[in-house]
């Protein structure tokens, strides 16, 4: 794999790879490119134990780093998938959760290793930004309850 001018690190407590391999499995355009092992001890683990992981999510370049605890992920940082339709929404909601994750609220969910999503259906943003402005608060209030997003509910509050 060529070097990318900007990768993203994710720092993880010995599971780098696990999550690269879930993140592979899960979304297209993801893939796990390489896995590279510790050349000597270092303060998180041994030499051989899994040190970084090379991996793209949805086409965006990561690097896993196994740097053990105490740095755990925020909603400071999130990936945000974009969905068509229910049934991909669910679909990418279900992994993540049902793997171990947490739900969150208005389309948000952790993944188990603590890293924050937002599976966002394409039709939610449409309504959220649709200019008249009572059209996009009544899709905002429909949302604000919900975890996992509903586009028929965000759409029936579109339409009032």
């Amino acid at each position: 794999m060529n070097p990318a001018k900007n990768t993203i690190c994710l720092w993880y407590d010995g599971d780098a790879e696990a999550a690269a391999r879930f993140y592979a499995a899960t979304f297209p355009d993801s893939t796990v490119h390489a896995v590279h092992r510790a050349p000597g001890d270092y303060p998180a683990g041994k030499m051989g134990d899994v040190l970084t992981v090379e991996f793209t999510v949805l086409g965006i370049l990561c690097l896993g780093l196994n740097g053990g605890p105490g740095k755990a992920h925020t909603e400071a940082f999130s990936f945000q998938v974009s969905t068509v339709d229910q049934a991909e929404t669910d679909r990418y909601w279900n992994a993540i959760v049902g793997n171990g994750g947490a739900e969150s609220s208005c389309g948000w969910c952790k993944d188990r290793w603590g890293l924050s999503w937002q599976i966002t259906p394409i039709a939610l943003m449409q309504a959220i930004t649709d200019p008249d402005p009572a059209v996009a608060k009544r899709a905002f209030e429909a949302m604000m309850p919900m975890t996992k997003i509903d586009i028929a509910a965000v759409e029936a509050a579109r339409r009032g």
